[in-house]
């Protein structure tokens, strides 16, 4: 473990800095965050020995399962490896094949995974198939997969009930003319106090470091019950929220949101529609505005977004689509060359595909090259919705947007590329949340949430502390932007602060959050040594020390950067 020392020596004062990853003690099982999204030629043991799952590698042969619907079971076993899995056959709908029952308790989080395979019936070559439950409540899909032939793929998710229930364990898949075969299944409950023990630990261990402050006189004594005081000049996680045009003429506004954020991005003001409102009538005015109020503050904006579809372009033809997409990512890119820190080129291109049925399958590739081509400094980013919030979107889940990824790669860009999840919740799931997130990571790439807000509803603010805290945990996550730009007539689902802004009590939270992150108002003395020890959020600090037995040279202050090692930080974009 690396360790920092630096020196600075006043006439009687020297501080010395050891700063150093930090560890937590462990409380109950630690969580797996691993996730592949490789596909094996044999699957791996299931994930916490298949938690309360019985057989969960079958090694029993179909002990603990029965069929499901009109269908055939068995098990079977891989030529090469002996690797024992069951497998349904004849199936006639989608959640025919194999079941198993179990009582899941209230308010109890539990993580699912599985490994999946189809067969090759009809040429088939993959399917999507999902893991679910089925209680009085219904169908949850937990998580989702990519089941593919010949090799085997992981699937990850998570479930919370709010009663009580006994429910069953399925695997669905839409095409019932394959066959499923699955393995290593697991369904892992955690309580409450476990859970949120995980996320202090993964907090702990990648957000903050251990510091160590000693102050001594200029004899090298140790200063016992100086005060030490910290003010954060800056945090090292971005930490933002989006603004809209009335910022421009609203000094409240501007007040309140510059003394909060340094990153926000634009709620329309960058997009298309809004610049080229008529065919060959670009207009920047606006958001040319708002970029220089918040660069005056020194705020980091995200670019939403270059292709963004204005109506007028549903009528061209697929040459003057091509030509006119073009020439805005060109025109766009330009116009804020050097000055963005991201662009959500295609917005929402795992949900929709307008640009791919019209110019081709390779059509968002060729617009992320271009993009990346023109301003190399801001990451080119996809940007979705219900890939985290819950599992009812087949469209746009984890292993669609893994598999967007692969499709871009495969199409030829080979760029830089972050992982844009909106967040727009109503009540989180937060199982969910963090297997998918674990789902994501699996790409290697920087994750940011772009969009998060909650649903007007009952308990919104605890909702959204929720969400922040699980999020900000999770070792993937790089940065988090809230969605709340604030307008005369509201916003667009959350608002922070009234119209008079003062704080709504989501302001609070988000201010409530900030105040913890920055450590305002930490004081603390130091020991018989001159010593205090503390954990510290990582950015840059300004240290005061005051001796009150020392009155000629009672006060000193410096400067402190406090940093994760370097493996810990290393973003990859590629």
């Amino acid at each position: 473990m690396g360790t920092v020392k630096m020196e600075y020596f006043l006439p009687w004062l020297v501080i010395f800095f050891l700063v150093c990853c930090s560890e937590v003690e462990v409380y109950g099982e630690d969580y797996d965050y691993s996730f592949t999204s490789e596909c094996l030629a044999d699957p791996l043991s299931a994930q916490y020995n298949g938690g309360i799952v019985v057989n969960p590698n079958f090694n029993e042969g179909l002990n603990g399962w029965r069929k499901s619907g009109f269908a055939n079971i068995a098990t079977r076993m891989s030529k090469n490896t002996n690797n024992t899995f069951i497998v349904a056959t004849t199936r006639k709908g989608p959640l025919h094949g194999f079941t198993q029952k179990y009582f899941l308790k209230k308010d109890t989080y539990y993580v699912t995974s599985a490994w999946v395979q189809v067969s090759h019936a009809d040429g088939i070559i993959d399917a999507h198939v999902a893991l679910a439950v089925r209680g009085p409540f219904g169908i949850q899909r937990t998580g989702w997969a990519i089941a593919r032939s010949g090799c085997w793929s992981m699937l990850k998710g998570g479930l919370i009930l709010t009663a009580s229930a006994n429910v069953d364990l399925y695997l669905e898949a839409n095409n019932t003319a394959i066959e499923l075969w699955a393995d290593s299944i697991s369904v892992k409950p955690f309580s409450q106090e476990e859970w949120k023990f995980h996320q202090h630990q993964s907090t702990e261990k990648i957000r903050k470091a251990k510091v160590k402050i000693q102050a001594v006189d200029s004899h090298g004594q140790p200063l016992p019950n100086a005060t030490v005081s910290l003010a954060q000049q800056k945090n090292n996680f971005p930490f933002g929220n989006a603004i809209s045009q009335h910022i421009l003429n609203n000094k409240a506004y501007q007040d309140w949101f510059t003394s909060r954020f340094k990153y926000t991005v634009f709620e329309n003001e960058m997009k298309w529609y809004a610049n080229e409102k008529i065919q060959g009538k670009q207009d920047y005015n606006m958001a040319n505005a708002m970029l220089s109020l918040v660069q005056k503050y020194n705020i980091q904006v995200r670019g939403h977004n270059p292709l963004n579809m204005p109506s007028w372009t549903r009528s061209l033809s697929p040459a003057q689509l091509a030509t006119a997409a073009s020439r805005r990512i060109n025109s766009v890119m330009n116009q804020y060359l050097g000055q963005l820190i991201h662009w959500d080129v295609v917005n929402e291109n795992v949900h929709f595909s307008f640009l791919e049925n019209i110019l081709g399958k390779n059509a968002s590739a060729v617009y992320y090259k271009k993009a990346n081509e023109i301003d190399s400094k801001a990451i080119p980013f996809l940007n979705d919705f219900n890939t985290i919030e819950h599992g009812f979107d087949g469209t746009s889940n984890p292993a669609k947007y893994l598999e967007k990824i692969r499709d871009l790669r495969s199409h030829g860009y080979n760029g830089p590329l972050g992982i844009g999840v909106q967040g727009h919740f109503v009540k989180p799931n937060l199982p969910y949340i963090r297997s998918s997130l674990d789902m994501l990571a699996s790409a290697g790439l920087p994750i940011w949430i772009t969009e998060l807000d909650v649903a007007n509803t009952t308990n919104q603010e605890v909702y959204l502390e929720e969400i922040i805290r699980e999020v900000h945990a999770h070792p993937g996550v790089k940065g988090i932007m809230i969605w709340a730009p604030w307008g005369p007539k509201g916003c667009y689902r959350m608002c922070l602060t009234d119209n008079n802004f003062k704080n709504l009590a989501t302001g609070d939270i988000v201010d409530k959050i900030i105040k913890e992150w920055s450590h305002q108002d930490f004081s603390g003395t130091t020991n018989e040594n001159g010593i205090i020890e503390t954990s510290l959020f990582h950015g840059e600090y300004q240290v005061e020390i005051n001796h009150h037995e020392k009155q000629t040279y009672a006060l000193m202050t410096q400067k402190l950067k406090v940093e994760a090692q370097k493996d810990e930080t290393k973003e990859n974009s590629h």
